[in-house]
């Protein structure tokens, strides 16, 4: 106890919006550089069959888990905020209180769920059995996830993102050495145990391909098995930091805050505000599970009525061995989706950090008032998220097949892949302005849109895949195409929700700049692959690097002679008024 109080004495200042931001997303791109470790070597360890099996209890997990890192923390971090602006020291640490044990029980309820319907939905849902293993082993996460997502929610609201940026670090890195070690350990086990006695971990399959996926659900197990230990580090780390550094709250502040609300009242503003932001969480997660259950289920009609369609539009990209089990198929192609995915989502995990950090910055502007404050704040989020979504989005749009060839190697998958990419890049620019966008909307109040838009998108999504992932032709891509339309219709109305709830005139030009540079950038980065890869060495790596730096000059330039870049942005960055004396100097900005 008095080594907490003696931390707290010393009054740390709060991160602004772009500082926490950046801290924010420099702790994602570590983690995404790690999990890039991790899921490359894991599908050469365990193919795309068993991506798909590991994809789906993820997917099975990820609405309960979004819950827990998304739905919960914005709900603790917008009440700490407010009560921060008002200097109601006190009814911060009774937020905190009150919620811990509120979200442990809704933890164990979460992991007793996901324990009790697995075995349903592997049996009736998604027709797989071999899934079951990966989704046991990811149960006990949601318990730990849900009480990390106090201490991430409560120093979010005191403006400090470091602790949530160092946790997702640790989940990430205790995933890369934990999962990737079990399932390889696991392959090699139950390969060598089969040639041995012909039997997989003591159980016998019926033939050597049966083996094959057999031991691919339990690698796939020890793999997500790894996300598990994650959670529990990542928990483990808050706890610590929690008890040996503090908040940053003085004894002084507490003396002299007014008495807090009681634990009743606060329980129930949590509950109030928790449903919708959980519900909204909830639901941006279900895009996941809907393509997990509609796909497989979609394209395994369409091997019963459509075969010869399916497997002409497939022809040379699927492996001889799931050709001899067709019932395979579903799980193959859905594998090579989500390796699709995995690279999409790493556009809106940026934006991501800068939702987290945009709700506390305009949360104050709302709750202290003054039109100008909020229009700026809402602005420079908006901008700031744009200028970096748009390039990187359209970058993978152009680069689709060289980023396949280069992460997964050139196998007979990669044009599955990167055909379901060069959708999904384009799909990435929506998506990743719907974050900040839904953060914003709950920051000035309206917390209840979020969750009716996004359930009005995902109705649009489940009808556009169901119709176009039934045709052969399309199969993957009908996915990809409901994504878009999905995100494309949120973005669209969540921005004049914004409009409308804060009060204030923000026009759709505020994007246009960095846009149109995003386009130039898409396209110079697409010419310059072709050229490069014409000139150098047969191989896809130089090239690929050559072309996103040409893009990246072509970027800056663009954004430099246009004034894409505000003073205001500049301001925030190290050394920024530097820099913007600089580009003064020369008249750029």
């Amino acid at each position: 106890m008095r080594k907490r109080e003696a931390a707290g004495r010393g009054k740390k200042a709060p991160q602004s919006f772009f500082q926490g931001a950046l801290v924010l997303t420099a702790g994602m791109a570590v983690v995404k550089v790690i999990g890039a470790l991790f899921k490359i070597p894991l599908k050469r360890v365990i193919g795309e069959y068993g991506m798909g099996l590991f994809n789906v209890a993820y997917n099975f997990y990820g609405p309960v888990f979004s819950l827990a890192t998304a739905g919960f923390p914005i709900a603790i971090a917008r009440m700490v905020s407010e009560n921060r602006s008002l200097g109601r020291w006190k009814d911060i640490k009774r937020v905190r209180q009150v919620s811990f044990p509120a979200f442990l029980l809704l933890g164990l309820l979460g992991m007793g769920a996901m324990t009790l319907f697995a075995p349903l939905y592997c049996e009736a849902v998604s027709g797989n059995r071999h899934a079951l293993a990966p989704m046991l082993a990811l149960a006990p996460a949601i318990l730990f996830a849900c009480g990390a997502s106090v201490f991430r929610g409560y120093y979010e609201g005191l403006r400090d993102m470091t602790p949530t940026a160092v946790s997702e670090v640790v989940e990430a890195g205790a995933k890369l050495l934990i999962g990737l070690s079990a399932a390889c350990v696991l392959v090699s086990w139950g390969t060598k145990e089969y040639a041995a006695s012909g039997t997989v971990f003591s159980l016998r399959p019926a033939s050597p391909q049966e083996a094959m996926f057999l031991t691919l659900s339990f690698a796939a197990a020890g793999a997500v098995f790894g996300v598990t230990c994650g959670s529990v580090f990542s928990f483990l780390y808050l706890w610590l930091h929690h008890r040996f550094r503090g908040d940053g709250i003085t004894p002084e502040m507490y003396q002299g805050a007014p008495e807090p609300a009681g634990k009743r009242e606060l329980r129930g503003r949590l509950l109030r505000i928790t449903l919708p932001v959980a519900l909204g969480s909830l639901a941006t997660n279900l895009a996941g599970l809907i393509d997990a259950t509609l796909l497989q289920n979609r394209i395994g009609e369409a091997m019963k009525t459509a075969p010869e369609r399916l497997l002409s539009h497939y022809e040379g990209m699927i492996p001889a061995l799931y050709l001899e089990n067709p019932g395979s198929i579903p799980t193959f192609l859905y594998g090579c989706y989500t390796l699709a995915m995995t690279v999409y989502l790493l556009v809106p995990s940026v934006t991501q950090a800068f939702g987290v950090s945009a709700l506390p910055s305009v949360t104050e502007a709302w709750t202290k008032g003054g039109k100008e404050r909020l229009k700026s704040s809402i602005e420079t989020v908006a901008r700031l998220s744009s200028l970096f979504c748009f390039p990187a989005g359209l970058g993978l749009c152009a680069l689709a097949e060289p980023v396949t060839q280069v992460l997964y190697g050139r196998e007979a998958s990669s044009p599955i892949i990167s055909e379901a990419l060069f959708l999904l890049g384009l799909a990435s620019l929506a998506t990743a302005m719907c974050t900040p966008m839904a953060s914003m909307l709950q920051a000035v109040g309206r917390l209840d849109l979020p969750v009716k838009l996004l359930a009005a998108a995902m109705v649009l999504k489940v009808a556009v895949s169901y119709w176009l992932c039934g045709i052969p032709e399309l199969a993957l891509s009908g996915a990809a195409v409901g994504t878009l339309c999905c995100y494309l219709f949120l973005f669209f109305s969540q921005f004049w929700c914004l409009r409308r709830a804060a009060g204030i005139e923000i026009s759709l030009f505020v994007f246009g700049k960095p846009l149109v540079c995003s386009v130039l950038c898409g396209l110079s980065a697409r010419l310059a692959y072709r050229l490069l890869s014409g000139f150098l060495y047969p191989g896809v790596l130089l090239p690929l690097l050559g072309a996103v730096a040409c893009g990246a000059v072509v970027y800056l330039a663009g954004l430099l002679f246009l004034g894409g870049i505000e003073k205001s942005d500049l301001f925030a960055l190290p050394k920024g008024q530097k820099i913007a004396k600089m580009l003064e100097k020369h008249e750029w900005i």
